[in-house]
């Protein structure tokens, strides 16, 4: 039997892990007689959000989206990356019949269930303007009657510049804040939803982060809803005036400390219901208080 369903935390907030199938969370995050399939119904009980890796490397089929839409609960959000076919490429201009094909595998099957499609990047990509933006008009904002949210993650230094940025704002798509050890983390608001990729954590630690590191994510997550901005992460444009706005918010756990990954989106979950009201944030005035009314 799944397990009840996770404590709620704020509509907007979403926290959660890379995929639910890992041998190793059997018996740690899973009960140890819990059947295979139904990991998917028990993760999604205790968490907000999956990211499912699997796209990324294989066309699925409609009814597996269906699938994985009846097997969770009403609220739950999957954000699915895109296949490497698109970005994984010389020329991404070229990457058209590739985002069209996994458009037409079936996602919007997920119906509400469906969130930001990821497109990663490899790191050895390095930013082209002209091309990167013709890879962004590559990406529609609706298929098969449904509103799409796209968010690109980008992982060369060569992103951290102010021209990428404006090329993003100009399309209103996120990029992924990445907390890696190489990878450039990117702070900047350039779209209508925060999504972070947390790689830090520690099977050593049984929430995989330490606590006081959770307790600054939480806080971040609640500036991002808001419609702050965190005065601890790097930006790399000025972000206009007139723009602070509430906005959806993803984060997930992925890769590193991938045993104590659950353990740690639970722990999130957690203190995000219950941070206090008054948390700090940075406006877009430069000025450190509370959000406007």
């Amino acid at each position: 039997m799944p397990a009840p369903r996770r404590k709620k935390t704020e509509s907007n907030i979403r926290v959660g892990i890379g995929g639910w199938t890992y041998a190793p969370w059997r018996g740690v995050f899973y009960p140890k007689d819990l059947p295979h399939s139904q990991e998917l119904a028990y993760a999604s009980r205790h968490l907000t959000s999956i990211e499912i890796n699997g796209t990324f490397y294989r066309t699925q089929k409609p009814a597996t989206f269906e699938k994985w839409a009846r097997e969770t609960p009403d609220g739950f959000v999957f954000s699915l990356k895109g296949p490497r076919y698109a970005t994984n490429r010389r020329v991404l201009a070229e990457a058209g019949d590739s985002v069209t094909r996994f458009l037409e595998s079936g996602p919007s099957a997920l119906g509400d269930k469906l969130g930001p499609i990821l497109w990663q990047f490899a790191p050895t990509k390095k930013f082209d303007e002209a091309d990167f933006g013709a890879f962004l008009e590559l990406l529609p904002k609706k298929f098969d009657g449904r509103a799409l949210s796209h968010v690109v993650e980008v992982r060369h230094l060569s992103f951290c510049t102010p021209a990428f940025i404006a090329l993003l704002r100009k399309f209103a798509i996120p990029v992924v804040y990445a907390e890696h050890a190489t990878y450039p983390g990117i702070a900047d608001l350039t779209g209508d939803f925060v999504y972070a990729r947390l790689q830090k954590g520690k099977d050593k630690v049984r929430t995989g982060y330490a606590p006081k590191a959770l307790d600054a994510w939480a806080a971040r997550a609640k500036a991002w809803a808001r419609g702050g901005l965190p005065e601890d992460l790097p930006t790399t444009a000025p972000q206009p005036r007139g723009t602070a706005r509430p906005r959806d918010v993803f984060i997930y756990f992925i890769h590193e400390g991938k045993l104590r990954a659950p353990a740690a989106a639970e722990a999130l979950i957690e203190r995000i219901a219950e941070t206090p009201e008054e948390e700090r944030y940075l406006d877009w005035d430069g000025i450190t208080g509370l959000p406007p009314d």
